[in-house]
């Protein structure tokens, strides 16, 4: 596999990344450059990490893992965008800032559900005899970019349907939980 491929595996996987990125921007009145970071810091590590887990937990583990990554992911990202979507509704999520509502619980919740995938690409690498540690910092950065662009994205848009954006936001998440479970449980 060369760099491009690679490249485009890294573009691959930051997508979960980058659509919960326009998500959480939504819920942003004005941009949160420090938030915007942190998030973007969290995916990229994330992202980062994982292929790194994977490569080294090996072929002895895939079967287990492919087993049950998309209802993690499912959960995860459903829990997150219920609460998006619930506390927009009751008017308790008005201005989402990693500084404010937004947990650091809830940024590593969604930084694992959004790098569930690039664990599987792990193990996939570790079988190609790729260098890990180049592929996951590739991996990382891209997330890390395409995540801040989703930020910055989503606060544009966001600001000008505030409450509506963010249930949106929340539906997204869930749509996305439930895409990833389909696309594992089909034949």
């Amino acid at each position: 596999m060369g760099f491009a491929e690679l490249f485009f595996v890294a573009v691959g996987l930051s997508m979960d990344a980058f659509a919960v990125s326009v998500c959480k921007g939504l819920g942003m009145k004005k941009m949160n450059v420090g938030g915007a970071m942190t998030l973007s810091l969290f995916f990229g590590f994330f992202q980062a990490l994982m292929p790194c887990i994977g490569w080294f937990l090996g072929s002895g583990f895939q079967r287990y893992i492919v087993k049950y990554d998309h209802w993690i992911a499912f959960f995860m990202l459903a829990y997150i965008g219920g609460k998006m979507i619930k506390d927009s509704v009751s008017g308790s999520g008005h201005e989402v800032t990693l500084g404010g509502e937004v947990s650091l619980r809830e940024v590593v919740i969604l930084s694992v559900a959004t790098s569930i995938d690039a664990l599987v690409v792990g193990i996939t690498l570790a079988f190609l005899n790729i260098n890990i540690f180049f592929s996951a910092a590739l991996i990382g950065l891209t997330t890390f970019f395409i995540s801040l662009f989703g930020v910055v994205l989503g606060v544009k848009f966001g600001s000008r349907f505030e409450n509506k954006a963010e249930v949106f936001g929340g539906a997204i998440l869930i749509f996305i939980g439930v895409k990833i479970l389909i696309e594992h449980l089909s034949p």
